[in-house]
């Protein structure tokens, strides 16, 4: 008895060493998953930063882009302005007067900070601040690079302080021509507060770099003027001489960085920059890498438990099979030490014999259930790569007892998370707008969209829309967006002259010219005024009240970067018409 306790002892200390070495195994995996679950979290965290700047990026380049377009166009427009040049050439003080009255209205409408004209010799002449203390009249910039470029060149563009008011802005030049000579330049001052407030609104830092490096439109005012890397002497001494940004000391931004990562302090930020359609210019946007840190941890952490929850679910059946099995060899062991004391008494064996058998089915049974708990825990291991995207969720209905629900619910998120990711990839292809690049378009989609665009107005006044000479695939040289302003432009006069008229109606014709296509908008009308018929696509001239008489005169200028024309033309309808020519693709 004494050997077979011995014997029992030493087997107990076998499998207590042996079940050490398998939590210490154990423990061990799950370390090497810790290490894993957290080196996968730091790569998805940057992942996920990165792609939001990206976004960000592309978001701000486009919505910039657009208002850069936009401004661009004025000083295109009123160099075509007959009283612009008047002056320029020498006007008397009365065309000074009516000139600065008429850049002050535009200024206005258009959210332009500032609109002069300058002579040849760098004075300024007019300007649509004349009223203010700070106005530009009568100072010279000569000095300015936008003003020696553009009459070198045509046009310029520099972002600097505004020399009399002190305020940052971008100035658009053009220069001034009539009969071959130069009379001067229009200059558009444009402030971007707006777009730095509504990017100021997101969690990211969204600013803009000029050639040199330095922020000029920013997200965060305190890094205005601050450099991406430090400027040598040279180039703060040229951009000193042209008073450029003052006397800013252009100091480096208080960033240190490491690849596409930047830190201030304990603050990280990922970065991605887009090239912008300024010269030397680019958009940068910084993606704080602290949420997407937070989030990937909290699945790398949900994902340690789920793998200690598993290793302990593999630990405590290890060790219930080898408990049962040290039970079913305690149990034969005993057997044979009864079956040795009562040899003798044949009766109290059998019985002690049945006993043993009892207690035998008994081990099996248990054994059997731990063959069912392995297969559970086997077929446990296969959902876990799921239980990550659905664990958060599925814990509210769980705690509500109901598992019907949770099923259901993380079905739902399923097909939600598909719906999100396609959604995401429709929008790039929109807000960024691409730079404008002509190209084969397809004219019935362009039709669409702008009467969708438009579609409000055609319902609410009733207006009866006929369309005719469209073909499947008939296709024009052209910009779709741009294409699609001209479009909305004409029919949004056309629905100015409806009025409210009893039978509205708007005509849509595509005529099949050989190498051309023109497309007229006719309308039923009271038609052009005469007085303003033969100058309609001057700035300015314009039949309606409210008008500021510049929509047909861009419309035209857009048609004729197409190859094409834009012209007044009898209305089949007893209204207005225009017809628009494009080249055939």
């Amino acid at each position: 008895m004494a050997k077979l306790a011995s014997s029992g002892d030493s087997r107990a200390a076998g499998v207590g060493r042996r079940l050490i070495w398998a939590a210490l195994l154990a423990l061990l995996a799950l370390a090497l998953i810790a290490v894993a679950a957290f080196g996968w979290a730091s790569g998805h965290a940057r992942i996920a930063a990165d792609e939001a700047a990206r976004q960000q990026a592309r978001s701000a380049a486009s919505r910039l882009s657009g208002e850069l377009q936009k401004f661009r166009l004025l000083p295109l427009v009123l160099t075509e302005y007959p009283d612009a040049h008047a002056v320029m050439a020498g006007g008397d003080a009365a065309a000074v007067r009516r000139m600065n009255s008429k850049l002050e209205l535009l200024a206005e409408r258009t959210d332009a900070s500032a609109i002069y004209l300058i002579g040849r010799d760098g004075v300024t002449i007019a300007a649509s601040n004349w009223r203010r203390p700070e106005s530009f009249v009568g100072q010279s910039y000569g000095f300015r690079p936008y003003f020696r470029g553009a009459l070198a060149n045509g046009d310029a563009e520099l972002f600097a302080l505004g020399t009399v008011s002190g305020r940052p802005g971008l100035f658009i030049a053009r220069r001034v021509e009539e009969g071959g000579r130069t009379l001067g330049v229009i200059v558009v001052k444009v402030e971007f507060d707006r777009l730095e407030a509504e990017w100021a609104r997101q969690p990211l830092a969204t600013f803009v770099t000029d050639d040199h490096g330095v922020v000029i439109i920013t997200s965060r005012p305190e890094w205005r003027f601050r450099t991406m890397a430090p400027i040598d002497e040279a180039t703060r001494a040229g951009i000193r001489a042209v008073l450029q940004f003052g006397n800013l000391p252009l100091d480096p931004l208080p960033l240190t960085r490491a690849g596409a990562t930047w830190s201030r302090g304990a603050a990280r930020y990922r970065e991605a920059a887009v090239p912008i359609p300024m010269p030397g210019a680019r958009l940068h946007a910084f993606q704080p890498l602290a949420p997407a840190e937070a989030s990937a941890n909290a699945t790398a952490r949900t994902a340690i438990l789920i793998a200690f929850i598993l290793l302990a679910a593999l630990l405590t059946w290890v060790f219930r099979a080898r408990e049962k099995q040290r039970m079913q060899q305690e149990a034969r062991r005993m057997l044979e030490v009864e079956v040795a004391a009562r040899t003798a008494d044949l009766v109290d064996a059998n019985r002690r014999y049945r006993s043993a058998r009892e207690e035998l089915a008994q081990a099996s049974r248990l054994g059997s259930i731990g063959q069912i708990t392995a297969g559970v825990a086997h077929e446990i291991n296969q959902p876990v790569a799921a239980i990550r995207g659905f664990a958060e969720n599925a814990g509210t209905f769980l705690d509500r007892d109901d598992p019907a629900g949770a099923r259901a619910n993380l079905g739902t998120i399923v097909s939600l998370t598909e719906r999100i990711g396609a959604i995401v990839a429709e929008l790039r292809s929109f807000a960024r707008r691409s730079t404008p690049a002509l190209g084969p378009v397809e004219i019935t989609p362009v039709i669409d969209g702008a009467l969708l665009l438009v579609g409000d107005r055609i319902r609410e006044h009733g207006v009866a829309v006929e369309r005719a000479g469209e073909a499947p695939g008939l296709r024009c040289i052209a910009d779709r967006v741009r294409f699609e302003q001209i479009l909305v432009n004409l029919f949004q006069n056309a629905l100015d002259a409806l009025g409210d008229r009893a039978d509205p109606r708007i005509r849509v014709e595509i005529v099949d010219d050989a190498d051309a296509l023109a497309l007229v908008v006719a309308d039923n009308g009271p038609g052009i005024d005469p007085a303003v018929a033969d100058n309609l696509f001057t700035p300015f001239v314009t039949g309606k009240a409210e008008g500021l008489g510049l929509g047909l005169g861009i419309a035209r200028d857009i048609a004729r970067e197409f190859g094409g024309a834009l012209d007044l033309v009898p209305s089949p309808l007893g209204g207005a018409a225009f017809r628009l020519t494009v080249r055939r693709a």
